[in-house]
């Protein structure tokens, strides 16, 4: 299940806006403001946020510029009721993904963030598709044919299935949704643990050994250290 952070000083916005997400079937989470916003993401991993500009504290400006400063790739819609480019340029001179103008269109609003889901390789389906291997974000498992004829390339004996420890699979799913990219320990640690873990970031090292012993006869794909900076994921096929 995607969650989503919804963020909006307005009391009556933001239940509007969980109850349209939470008729989809998205987990919503709720701030008041930026400073809210940013507190709850230490706790709790987010897919997307949607937010508010004019908000007290920590307006949506300074919201998305903090979570930038971080290196953080969360997608974030702005939905604004601010319809001048120069406040649109500004948004996404700070880094968010898109802008919607209040008052929003709820059908247009959801191909929107399904959109941003894709673009950021969150598949609409909630899958990651590499050959015959399956990431599915709702059951946390790692799939594969068991045995494949040489001749049709065709599954034989049904699929060889992993269920995941919910640190681990979020780990191997932000790599793989992004191959090739390189991630460095903190920015990892910061996105799947949350930036006040008591943990270090040598946990992400016995996380990332655990995935490869796990993996390491699957010819699929590979997870390979980067000397110095961190972690890619490398598809194979």
């Amino acid at each position: 299940m995607f969650r989503i952070l919804v963020v909006d000083d307005d009391k009556n916005t933001r239940w509007l806006t969980q109850t349209i997400l939470e008729t989809e079937g998205y987990q919503v989470f709720c701030a008041r403001d930026g400073e809210e916003a940013l507190a709850l993401l230490d706790r709790e991993y987010i897919d997307l946020v949607v937010l508010d500009i004019m908000m007290p504290k920590l307006d949506g400006y300074g919201f998305t510029r903090a979570l930038r400063a971080a290196n953080a790739n969360l997608p974030i819609l702005m939905v604004s009721a601010k319809q001048l480019p120069a406040d649109r340029n500004r948004g996404f001179r700070l880094g968010i993904d898109d802008y919607m103008v209040k008052p929003v269109d709820e059908e247009e609003l959801l191909l929107r963030i399904k959109a941003l889901l894709r673009r950021a390789r969150i598949a609409s389906e909630r899958k990651i598709q590499i050959g015959d291997v399956t990431l599915d974000y709702d059951s946390m498992t790692v799939s594969r044919a068991a045995g494949r004829s040489a001749a049709s390339e065709v599954p034989l004996d049904g699929r060889q299935t992993q269920t995941l420890p919910p640190k681990e699979f979020l780990l191997l799913y932000k790599l793989l949704s992004y191959p090739g990219k390189i991630f460095t320990r903190i920015e990892l640690m910061d996105e799947i643990w949350g930036q006040e873990s008591n943990t270090g970031w040598e946990t992400v090292t016995v996380h990332i050994g655990r995935l490869r012993k796990r993996f390491e006869g699957w010819p699929e794909f590979e997870i390979v250290s980067v000397r110095g900076l961190g972690y890619k994921a490398v598809k194979k096929v």
